[in-house]
């Protein structure tokens, strides 16, 4: 996977023909072979433990020998403990196979065969796929893009078809992940939120997404009383945009729901600061401060896993919400001191103008639960890069998660350990909420210099009523400084996997009001 040119792609595809076959390596230029860290070698490695030892190859996750050969050189990869292995490992030894043999377009990755065939095929898919995925708008790009990939499985018959079906379905969630990447790497002057919502259009004319898209400018968005994007958006010369997305699952298909109503209803709502300068309250010109293009990551996530929930045979409805614009400092920004209404009559007074993912969301979050029949969703799950509190709190490998409703959360927490994109969760304590109070408004949006991640969930709980809600604050892992497996320096889509994989298999949490 690559970007190479100046514009984000509009549907994270690839040139990339992916199979999955008991024993075809034609044309591959580069064999991966999987080896444990225990038991007998395989005999076509043609290599014994002791002199792979010798040569420093373990057979541990992350381990990859190249040897030599034609027409194709062998790269050997480790697998670790085979009664260890799971799909998380073998997507980080897949993403080491891969990068081993970056100098090669063609790639055969043959699989160990301990893990059904389908997940087997799914994770190491991802795992090639998402290594070697690079952003850059070089002349001369290092290395050739991954054009073809085989995978390639023990045995025949209904491993088989397992197996293409966890291809394909990794492909599909790979393609995802490098979506938002490709959006969240774009520089800000090239990716505004008009050009996010002409993206999402783009997108949504495609008949086979099933996406159906509105976007409100900023003359609606006055019509509709959304004081906290147009708050946020009165520093910019760029106008702010709202993207509300929907898809509809199959009518045939009731979804997880199984109450025969219909299928289950899921509510997105995703931060899209394209670009977050601080506002009136500046950031430090710092390596952070050079990051705040990723700040729309949340957006981004949403819009990469919506395009791909037709592909994968969604059952539930989902309803995306991404609240566009930059954060920018001028005469007409918002003011420390500020009082600005969200949509529903709550007043905010405004004590920091670099906490307004909060101020945008509000908004959304607001209107997704203002829907009725229907379209009322069961639950509601936001994404943000949203507090430097929780990147200090997780570090930049886990995500928090905040939520007012255990199932809901539980789903997220089982979506995360699928996709291997690790949450925690963090507490929704209301003794925190009497931060939040001031004298001149209904609120404030900053609760001080103590439990930030906290009292920025408390702050956006305000406005989800009775609905089942999540919230997932992906400040720390949104960025990586460096390669790590299949997570390359960048922007890494976090988010993406996991809420694709979360409406795929959604259900209703119990005592839902929809």
């Amino acid at each position: 996977m690559a970007m190479t040119t100046e514009e984000p792609v509009l549907d994270g595809t690839t040139p990339l023909a992916l199979v999955a076959t008991a024993s075809d390596t034609v044309g591959a230029t580069a064999v991966a072979h999987p080896v444990a860290s225990e038991g007998e070698v395989p005999a076509d490695v043609g290599v014994s433990r002791d002199d792979l030892a010798a040569a420093g190859f373990r057979g541990e996750v992350g381990d990859t020998l190249v040897l030599p050969g034609h027409p194709a050189v062998r790269v050997l990869y480790g697998t670790g403990d085979p009664v260890a292995l799971d799909r998380a490992r073998l997507r980080d030894a897949a993403a080491a196979a891969a990068r081993a043999a970056a100098a090669h377009d063609r790639l055969s990755l043959l699989l160990p065969g301990l893990l059904a065939p389908g997940d087997e095929a799914q994770a190491a898919t991802e795992g090639a796929l998402l290594a070697r995925y690079r952003y850059g708008m070089k002349h001369d790009v290092a290395g050739p893009v991954l054009a073809f990939l085989t995978v390639v499985v023990p045995e025949g018959g209904s491993a088989l078809d397992a197996a293409r079906d966890g291809a394909r379905r990794g492909a599909t969630f790979a393609q995802a992940t490098a979506m938002a990447r490709d959006l969240a790497n774009a520089p800000p002057g090239r990716l505004t939120a008009t050009r996010l919502a002409e993206l999402a259009q783009a997108l949504a004319a495609d008949p086979d997404r099933r996406l159906e898209v509105e976007v409100f400018d900023k003359a609606q968005l006055q019509e509709l009383g959304c004081g906290g994007l147009l708050g946020v958006n009165a520093g910019s010369v760029e106008e702010p945009r709202m993207v509300k997305l929907t898809y509809r699952a199959d009518v045939a298909d009731p979804g997880p729901d199984g109450d025969g109503d219909g299928p289950a209803r899921l509510a997105l709502v995703g931060k899209g600061i394209m670009y977050d300068s601080g506002g009136i309250s500046l950031k430090p010109s710092d390596a952070v401060h050079a990051t705040m293009k990723n700040d729309m990551s949340g957006a981004g996530a949403i819009l990469a896993a919506m395009a791909q929930l037709a592909a994968l045979g969604c059952g539930s409805d989902v309803t995306g919400w991404l609240m566009c614009t930059d954060n920018m400092p001028s005469g007409s920004a918002l003011k420390l001191g500020d009082v600005i209404t969200i949509r529903g009559g709550t007043t905010v007074e405004v004590m920091n103008t670099d906490a307004e993912g909060r101020l945008v969301m509000a908004d959304a979050l607001v209107l997704a639960t203002e829907a009725t029949g229907d379209d009322r969703p069961h639950a509601l799950v936001d994404i943000a890069t949203l507090t430097g509190a929780c990147l200090r709190a997780l570090g930049p490998e886990v995500a928090g998660v905040f939520g007012t409703d255990g199932d809901l959360v539980g789903q997220v927490q089982a979506a995360a350990a699928a996709t291997d994109e690790p949450v925690w969760e963090l507490p929704v304590d209301r003794r925190y909420r009497r931060y939040l109070d001031t004298p001149i408004a209904d609120m404030k949006n900053l609760g001080g210099e103590h439990a930030g991640a906290i009292t920025a969930a408390l702050f956006l709980a305000e406005f989800v009523g009775d609905t089942p809600w999540a919230h997932i604050d992906i400040a720390g892992p949104a960025q990586n400084d460096k390669d790590a497996s299949w997570r390359p320096a960048g922007c890494t889509g976090f988010g993406a996997r996991l809420l694709l994989e979360l409406a795929l298999d959604f259900r209703p949490p119990a005592g839902n009001p929809a």
